[in-house]
């Protein structure tokens, strides 16, 4: 038997006796260690945080965070409204500047109180979320939307918090720029200022969830992200790494929510059951709506030139509200961003590099400077103009007292042309032919395609489309080789005139401008085939949104569609390249070309190759894209 030093000591600590003394009463637990109600000490914080809840109109509370400047005296308030978490930051850290994200910070240094809330149903928000609410009326029959909760919060801000002078601002972007340009419907009198960056306005149209009728299936995530839970709820689960191959083996966008159970979601039943643009979307359309109800709010609508998310909003929504003369109060603003860039670092954007960093610089000399004049009575240098548009070709920011330029700008046809040529004559009669197919459709990024990686899918339109160019299935028509620059203004019009075997399709069009084979400024540039305006098409709705009409087979159609603002200018020694291609896969689900009642459900016999002619001239008219050339 082996002596054991540690047995030995263990068996005479145990025959010990305990000479522990008295217990006493405080020595006893009673009930539970979590405090009662424990409140925080910041002891060398410089700002206060207040968590309230916020009753509306009809009883419900909306979880609140208050961030208060010590000392606070007269400040206005810059309130943002969000389903994203209201109180999801580093509240760890005693500088205000430093627990908020970078986009908040040029306010705090000047002085304001921050406000943050979740949207109702979300997070700690009290009631029943409802994704973007529709504004009271038809679609909404209750007494409560979006707009009377900004209203009902903006009252009790004023009433409540200590060291405000009474005036609020409202920022937000994405979807709390949709909550800005609801508050704008019937806005609070303290809301002096709002800037509703990338708003979504028209889901149907060109915003989040369709582009003219192509469904953009790779954001069932956020229905899935935001409908599971009131929380963040879970990403869609993947059987591989590739998204290209996950949704062209699922078939269809209703096959994949239905294998992941989207049936779950009241959200997506309403949705799927709405393909066309129907009273659904219609009556939920906010650059429809808000010109109806226009605001003496000065509102500066913002959104970045290459916005992979919202790029239809903000620019639809200004236009409609200058066209019905309600221009005065309201701003343009398109900068050389991503989505929701503003609020981030934007020293460049992919292979695109600017001078100094383009989102803080302009948070810092015009959107503070634009609260600042209706908030603190401080009045800029220099008048925020009626559009400030970034040329990316210039790298430099112009500013418009009129856009676009109407007595300097014309719609210019640039013909497609023989052997793919590309030019301002009209070309000969002819037609040019490519093969859409189903099952090996073109994809928006180089497979593999990762739904999650950030860096690609903020910058997919700005990516090189060299890889596209020489697809059989994409025709790419390109200029001569530039002599002198053409500068452009406005949003150009795609206008093909085609004839398909299917009875369905789709259509996309993109402006590219080809680099030329050297660049010595940016090597990495040579050839480069950057975009500078592309958008989707559904071929159904070349007559009717409301109405979709299948395709004669062998019959000409034209179609005719807006593509997305430019503010640039071709180089000398650069060329423009036109492509035309029937898919950008698997950013938008695939057109079975032939024609069913709802794409979302197409059977897989459904999905057909087509054979497509782009007729360069014919007696309907020559396919060309509609630059807005200044003159």
């Amino acid at each position: 038997m082996r002596f054991s030093v540690a047995a030995a000591l263990t068996a005479l600590l145990m025959a010990a006796p305990i000479f522990a003394g008295p217990v006493t009463a405080d020595m006893v637990q009673r009930g539970s260690d979590i405090a009662a109600k424990w409140k925080d000490t910041h002891p060398g914080y410089d700002y206060e945080r207040r968590e309230v809840m916020i009753p509306m109109r009809d009883g419900v509370k909306l979880f609140t965070v208050i961030l208060i400047p010590k000392g606070a005296s007269g400040l206005p308030i810059l309130l943002e409204r969000t389903p994203y978490n209201a109180g999801g930051f580093d509240d760890d850290k005693p500088h205000l500047r430093d627990a908020l994200r970078p986009s908040k910070r040029e306010f705090v240094d000047d002085g304001y109180i921050i406000v943050n809330q979740d949207v109702r149903g979300k997070h700690r928000s009290e009631g029943a979320y409802v994704m973007t609410r529709p504004p009271r009326g038809p679609l909404n029959p209750t007494k409560t939307d979006d707009t009377t909760d900004a209203y009902d919060t903006i009252a009790w801000l004023v009433k409540n918090v200590p060291g405000t002078n009474g005036r609020v601002g409202m920022v937000g972007s994405s979807y709390d720029g949709w909550a800005v340009a609801m508050a704008l419907l019937g806005p609070h009198p303290a809301l002096k200022a709002a800037v509703p960056e990338s708003p979504m306005i028209d889901g149907w149209m060109g915003d989040d969830w369709y582009h003219y009728g192509a469904f953009r299936q790779l954001g069932m995530d956020y229905f899935s992200g935001q409908m599971a839970r009131t929380g963040s709820g879970p990403r869609i689960p993947r059987p591989g790494a590739d998204d290209y191959q996950n949704f062209l083996e699922l078939g269809s966008a209703g096959a994949y929510a239905e294998r992941y159970g989207f049936d779950q979601l009241p959200w997506w039943k309403r949705f799927a059951a709405h393909p066309d643009y129907d009273a659904f979307w219609q009556l939920q359309a906010l650059d429809r709506i808000v010109p109806q109800h226009p605001s003496d709010v000065p509102t500066m609508w913002l959104q970045g030139l290459w916005d992979q998310e919202d790029m239809y909003g903000a620019i639809h929504t200004w236009e409609a509200l200058k066209a019905s003369g309600h221009g005065a109060n309201n701003h343009l603003v398109m900068g050389p961003w991503y989505h929701s860039q503003i609020n981030r670092a934007a020293e460049n954007l992919g292979p695109l590099k600017w001078k100094g960093d383009t989102a803080a610089d302009f948070r810092h000399d015009v959107m503070l400077p634009f609260f600042n004049t209706y908030l603190k009575d401080r009045k800029p240098a220099q008048p925020l103009p009626e559009a400030m548009i970034f040329n990316a070709a210039d790298k430099r920011w112009e500013s418009f007292s009129d856009w676009p330029i109407a007595e300097k700008q014309v719609l210019k046809p640039l013909y497609l042309q023989q052997d793919f040529a590309l030019g301002f004559e009209k070309p000969k009669a002819g037609e040019d032919k490519y093969v859409s197919d189903p099952a090996k459709p073109v994809p928006f990024l180089t497979p593999p395609v990762d739904g999650a990686d950030h860096d690609r899918w903020t910058t997919w339109l700005v990516q090189d489309q060299r890889n596209i160019s020489t697809r059989t299935d994409v025709l790419s028509y390109q200029s001569p080789v530039l002599t002198e620059e053409v500068r452009v203004q406005g949003a150009p019009i795609a206008d093909l005139f085609i004839k398909t075997n299917g009875s369905d399709g789709d259509f996309v069009v993109k402006i590219i401008d080809v680099y030329p084979p050297s660049y010595a400024e940016q090597p990495e540039l040579g050839g480069y085939q950057l975009p500078i305006s592309l958008d989707i098409f559904r071929g159904r709705y070349r007559n009717s949104f409301e109405k979709p009409e299948a395709f004669e087979p062998g019959k000409t159609a034209e179609i005719k569609f807006r593509l997305p603002t430019m503010n640039y200018v071709f180089k000398p020694g650069h060329r423009i390249m036109v492509q035309v291609q029937s898919s950008l896969f698997p950013l938008y689900d695939r057109n079975p070309q032939s024609f069913v009642p709802n794409i979302l459900f197409a059977k897989p016999a459904d999905f057909k190759p087509a054979t497509i002619s782009i007729l360069r001239a014919a007696p309907e008219g020559s396919s060309a894209v509609l630059l807005p050339v200044v003159k």
